[in-house]
């Protein structure tokens, strides 16, 4: 099993509204693929800290758990990805940046 974390920063603020369908329309073209286990988003939560941010302040991050590599190549290729990445980056241009892993902690048994 890995995680492929995404962390999305939109260029401008974002009504909430519209960062939730951005997150639920992910969800939903992920879920019915079968190759994904388990899909996880949650918005970021504003800090006064956020205004020293090196790089840049998330909007979101995402987790998504997948069986392995192979697994992680095919999503890339999943139909309705690309025009549901170029449909948002044309109204509401975003960064994000990723990192694929292992589990971060054990599960309890």
């Amino acid at each position: 099993m890995i995680h492929h974390t995404m962390i999305v920063a939109f260029d401008e603020p974002i009504p909430s509204d519209e960062l939730d369908a951005y997150l639920q329309g992910l969800e939903k073209l992920t879920a019915s693929t079968g190759t994904f286990h388990s899909f996880a988003a949650r918005t970021h939560l504003r800090a006064p800290s956020d205004d020293h941010a090196p790089v840049a302040v998330a909007s979101a991050v995402v987790q998504f758990a997948l069986a392995d590599l192979d697994a992680l190549d095919a999503a890339f290729a999943l139909p309705g990805i690309g025009e549901f990445i170029a449909g948002w980056q044309a109204r509401r241009p975003y960064k994000a940046i990723w990192v694929n892993h292992e589990p971060l902690a054990q599960a309890e048994s």
